[in-house]
């Protein structure tokens, strides 16, 4: 019963912290960010916050500077729109599974373009 609670409330935070990046948050630096996933430990007092980043390395580096900037501010945010005793305490983890998936995606395709020119 309890893992459910920590379910329910991890795609609770997950939903309210999409919100609060995409419309909360003034800062500039942050225009191609996605949140993944969110994974709360079972006692509340920690979450852990999967962001994807997009664009160039650049761009990348200022995001993510930009997000940990913004975490006190996130963090009391969701103090204010999702009731618990304590608000957890934030970590940010970049999201790496879209580069993951490309690349496998390229290695499959070099694979299969490598067996039709072997069976000709």
């Amino acid at each position: 019963m309890a893992r459910l609670r920590v379910e329910k409330l991890q795609e609770a935070l997950k939903q309210e912290i999409s919100k609060i990046v995409l419309t909360e948050i003034k800062d500039p630096r942050i225009k191609f960010v996605s949140v993944t996933a969110v994974e709360l430990t079972d006692d509340l007092s920690q979450a852990k916050i999967y962001v994807s980043l997009y664009g160039g390395d650049d761009t990348k580096k200022e995001a993510w500077m930009a997000l940990k900037k913004a975490l006190g501010f996130i963090r009391s945010e969701i103090a204010k729109r999702i009731r618990l005793r304590v608000a957890p305490s934030l970590v940010l983890c970049e999201d790496k599974s879209l580069e993951y998936s490309a690349h496998i995606q390229e290695l499959l395709t070099k694979i299969k373009t490598g067996e039709e020119t072997k069976d000709e």
